[in-house]
């Protein structure tokens, strides 16, 4: 062998060990811890009984606030005013966290929005996550910036912390003053500035009052300690809150970083919990064995599952061949999957039983129970599942159900896409 051929034998030996140990290290950086929760929880008390209340508080390890007063706000229109509204009005705080950030119209008006706040004297603090703002650009992050805003873009990748690139803060939070809080399913950004029926994002968030608000302001609170090593601990972002209204709510926060996956826990607990109904809706439909399996013996045990999604093309083609993959035995068991016709179906909505209600952040999949900071509110009021129902019905209207048949003769390579994408799973 000559010289050459051994230096060349060399490099290529050591692009290979070089590549291997980047391999591990992605490898080891990104895949999640494994499930905390790994059985089937069965023999769990009727959802609207005592029992079942005192066991939730127990397992997630949360009580829920009374007093409360929750405004529902239905797609961009309705939503983006009465945020606006209420940063407009502040006059003292402003802490705000979201995963999408971007746009001419909304992102620019959200960013005036601050700005305006800032020089006015109101002390706001902002999280973007870093993936989900890249579209935004630098110009409006250096305006608020230069402004006054204190702005976090949260996780920006690392290469020697690579578990920042999979891991995203996907909760959506605005608390003004302390004594107004936002949460649910919009980001900020274009796609959700028209009505669904001209194309924009059919989606909800909601506008709470009363002392559940202090704890929507703790959720903001977690990230912005992880992210500045500081704590915003004074009375402009705790006051005294007066009771609102006659709502219970139980703010519910989920991270990888403490390992409970509590939004799961949450959803398997209200599952097994259901003797009549089930309604989910969600942009992004993948959910572990474990989430399959529940749900199929709710089915066994009578009770109706429906789940809301958005159409072809109105998500990647990846995740949607992958989740669609796994629907034959939930079709095969009678739970009827809809697809939303109009426009891209973004909304987060649990309601089991017609009384139990979650809404917040999180999707039903992977990545949300397992990788990204997540945060939902829980509400049992039978009032509020209601309205909600209606509003879901409303939705179904304009919805085509997915049938098996239609199922069982989907094309050979979008079967093929499916199971590639299925490798990987846990990152869906």
């Amino acid at each position: 062998m000559t010289s050459k051929s051994r230096i060349r034998l060399m490099a290529v030996a050591a692009a290979a060990v070089l590549a291997t140990g980047l391999s591990f290290l992605v490898f080891f950086n990104a895949v999640p811890e494994p499930m905390r929760v790994a059985e089937p929880m069965s023999s769990v008390p009727a959802m609207g009984t005592e029992a079942f209340a005192r066991l939730q508080s127990a397992l997630l390890d949360n009580v829920a606030t009374q007093g409360n007063r929750i405004d529902i706000l239905e797609n961009g229109e309705e939503i983006y005013e009465a945020k606006l509204a209420a940063i407009d009005g502040a006059s003292r705080t402003i802490t705000f966290e979201v995963y999408e950030f971007w746009g001419e119209e909304i992102g620019d008006a959200f960013a005036e929005a601050f700005i305006r706040a800032a020089e006015r004297g109101v002390a706001v603090h902002a999280i973007f996550d870093y993936i989900g703002s890249v579209k935004a650009g630098g110009d409006k992050f250096r305006r608020m910036e230069e402004a006054g805003v204190e702005v976090v873009r949260w996780r920006s990748p690392s290469w020697y912390q690579m578990s920042r690139f999979n891991s995203r803060t996907h909760r959506k939070l605005l608390v003004v003053d302390g004594i107004i809080g936002f949460t649910g399913g919009a980001n900020v950004a274009d796609p959700w500035a028209g009505h669904p029926d001209t194309g924009g994002y059919r989606d909800n968030h909601y506008r709470f009052e009363g002392p559940v608000v202090a704890y929507l302001q703790n959720a903001f609170m977690q990230n912005w300690l992880n992210a500045t090593n500081r704590v915003l601990y004074q009375n402009e972002y705790f006051p005294l809150l007066e009771e609102r209204g006659d709502l219970a709510i139980k703010v519910l926060n989920s991270s990888p970083r403490e390992g409970t996956h509590r939004i799961r826990l949450m959803l398997l607990l209200a599952i097994a919990a259901s003797r009549d109904s089930i309604r989910l809706a969600t942009p992004y439909f993948y959910p572990d064995d474990m989430i399959m399996e529940a749900l199929l013996d709710a089915r066994h045990r009578g009770v109706s599952v429906d789940i809301m999604l958005p159409t072809e093309g109105h998500y990647s083609t990846l995740v949607r061949e992958a989740s669609k993959n796994r629907w034959g035995r939930l079709l095969e068991a009678g739970v009827r999957i809809h697809e939303y016709q109009p426009s891209k179906y973004h909304a987060k909505l649990y309601i089991v039983d017609e009384y139990w209600v979650s809404v917040g952040s999180s999707n039903l999949d992977n990545r949300s129970f397992r990788l990204n900071d997540e945060t939902n509110v829980i509400i049992m009021d039978r009032d509020l599942a209601a309205t909600l129902t209606s509003q879901y019905k409303n939705d179904l209207e304009q919805s085509r159900t997915f049938d098996l048949e239609t199922w069982e003769n989907r094309p050979r390579l979008r079967r093929l896409i499916g199971w590639m994408a299925m490798t990987i799973g846990w990152h869906l």
